[in-house]
């Protein structure tokens, strides 16, 4: 009869290998579906979309979906027309309209605006540039839900500040010019000019100018204006008494 021996731990040994081989067995197997789902996710979308491109960093761009809508981020790319410079912007669509903040920028990569959008039409403030990165203008905008055929806007009352009035207006789908404009000086950085715009009208509350270029026109005019000739009468009686006390001349008043 023979006795076979068995070296401790070298039973250990074989069943510490197998482990390790289930388990990166079972991670890959994971990693492998984890990539198959991503992978069917992407083929979805893209079944979703007409058209899109992959920008430099990865990310879909441009994207245009089964309806024809554009979605998502967009980049887009303006050559030079008629002596316009060219230019590309980027910002969001939703269902086929800009929405939120889109940024200008030149060819060589500075950008000059900064605008926001809603329903496809500015909305808010836009902010532009020059080459230097210095303000030049800010522009305060109204857009209008084309979706609506009449819109309802708060309307600020300018000799009452934040007080406001409903106003339902008739919805001709655009932007109008809403708000404070303001214009600098690129040397300086100082405020040139401001305007106040309600719905698209100029607002002249303020008229201290145009109030004075009145009242200097006003007065030209008095200056300008001759003098009535006295009547013959008159002249003589003041001629006779120029020099004496002064007396009453009876008009046929009663007081």
């Amino acid at each position: 009869m023979y006795l076979i021996l068995r070296p401790e731990g070298a039973g250990t040994c074989n069943e510490s290998g197998g482990s390790a081989f289930l388990l990166q067995t079972h991670i890959m197997m994971r990693y492998c579906l984890l990539f198959g789902v991503f992978f069917l996710a992407v083929l979805g979308a893209g079944a979703q979309l007409q058209s899109y491109t992959i920008g430099v960093k990865g990310d879909t761009l441009n994207k245009v979906n089964k309806d024809g809508k554009k979605q998502g981020k967009w980049v887009v790319h303006h050559d030079e027309v008629r002596g316009e410079p060219g230019y590309e912007e980027e910002g969001e669509y939703l269902d086929d309209r800009k929405e939120g903040v889109w940024r200008k920028f030149t060819l060589m990569g500075d950008q000059f605006a900064a605008e926001n959008y809603h329903w496809g039409f500015k909305d808010g403030k836009s902010v532009y540039f020059n080459m230097n990165g210095e303000v030049l203008r800010e522009e305060s905008w109204r857009a209008f839900n084309p979706d609506k055929l009449y819109d309802t806007i708060d309307v600020e009352d300018v000799s009452n500040p934040d007080h406001y009035t409903k106003v339902v207006i008739k919805n001709e789908g655009s932007s109008i010019k809403n708000g404070t404009w303001k214009y600098y000086d690129s040397n300086t950085g100082f405020i040139t000019k401001t305007e106040n715009w309600t719905l698209g009208k100029l607002d002249n509350s303020d008229g201290s100018a145009i109030a004075t270029k009145k009242s200097a026109a006003t007065a030209k005019t008095d200056q300008d204006a001759p003098t009535k000739a006295k009547p013959k009468e008159v002249l003589e009686f003041e001629k006779k008494n120029s020099g004496r006390k002064k007396v009453k001349v009876r008009d046929g008043s009663t007081f």
